[in-house]
């Protein structure tokens, strides 16, 4: 069809038939709906937009607002994890409030609860004793997906909170991944041993948490000890003793001990707390991740 230029137009339909429409200047647009058809709708400025669906339904909803009128997705609120470990030696139990809701009904000394889920971003942790006195209240940090430990442990005067990240590379393999975290507030700088003498790790203080090492499963003997040896290579993984080794002569200054049966595909943290007031006087606490 000629427009009277000479140029070629794509021709307009016959009223009541389908297809591009003239909006007034000369130029075909899409039609809109009918009211109550599906498809796009106008703005109110001329530009059709995808409609919001009725209160109720799925789909895209309105901010609200005086914004662009553009529909937006919703999105729920990140969670992470933790869990509580009390750490303190000469207090009674502990229960654990979180924005002033109970989350731990009974932390005993020595004691590990379970994970729970909380939204994501700061919230203010209490640990109280069961009769409702508040020894601590902090506002903690928990960053959207992490894992953690919340220890109560000592401090000069009283107590403190030490979140302790648990997030680790998933084991590959049948490997799995240990460390240890000292939480012994009177002991001294600790070596982590093997029954056979090598030194896994060393001078763990007292806050300290090491890096996660690759070890074999298999039945192990830790030992936790003030000694001068040198460590094995901090990429080395820790692989499995010959069973004679067991329950041999432990090295001298020995403070603790700690067998673990170690399965495939697992994060272990071993815990070192107190259990006197003495350096020596230290127990460990074994916690297994899967």
């Amino acid at each position: 069809m000629d427009s009277g230029s000479g140029v070629p137009v794509i021709p307009l339909p016959n009223p009541g038939e389908g297809g591009p429409v003239d909006s007034g200047g000369g130029v075909p647009v899409i039609p809109l709906p009918n009211p109550g058809e599906g498809g796009p709708v106008d703005s109110g400025g001329g530009v059709p937009v995808i409609p919001l669906p009725n209160p109720g339904e799925g789909g895209p909803v309105y901010p609200g607002g005086q914004g662009s009128g553009i529909p937006s997705i919703p999105v729920w609120p990140a969670a992470a994890q933790a869990r509580f470990l009390n750490a303190a030696y000469g207090y009674p139990s502990f229960q654990i409030l979180i924005d002033g809701v109970r989350a731990v009904r009974f932390l005993g000394s020595g004691s590990l609860s379970p994970y729970r889920r909380l939204r994501a971003g700061y919230h203010t942790v209490s640990v109280a004793g069961l009769d409702g006195y508040i020894y601590l209240q902090k506002s903690i940090p928990f960053d959207a997906g992490s894992v953690s430990t919340l220890a109560v442990i000592l401090r000069a005067g009283g107590l403190d909170l030490l979140q302790i990240s648990d997030r680790c590379c998933p084991p590959t393999g049948r490997y799995s991944n240990l460390r240890v975290s000292n939480l012994a507030y009177y002991s001294n700088p600790l070596d982590v041993l093997l029954a056979d003498g090598r030194v896994i790790y060393t001078d763990v203080r007292f806050k300290e948490t090491t890096s996660y090492k690759r070890i074999r499963p298999g039945t192990y003997e830790f030992f936790f000890a003030e000694t001068n040896l040198a460590p094995i290579p901090s990429h080395a993984d820790i692989e499995t003793l010959d069973s004679a080794f067991l329950g041999s002569t432990p090295p001298a200054n020995v403070v603790a001990s700690d067998y673990v049966a170690v399965s495939g595909r697992t994060n272990y943290t071993i815990f070192l707390l107190s259990t006197g007031n003495t350096s020596d006087a230290v127990q460990a606490l074994t916690a297994a991740d899967r």
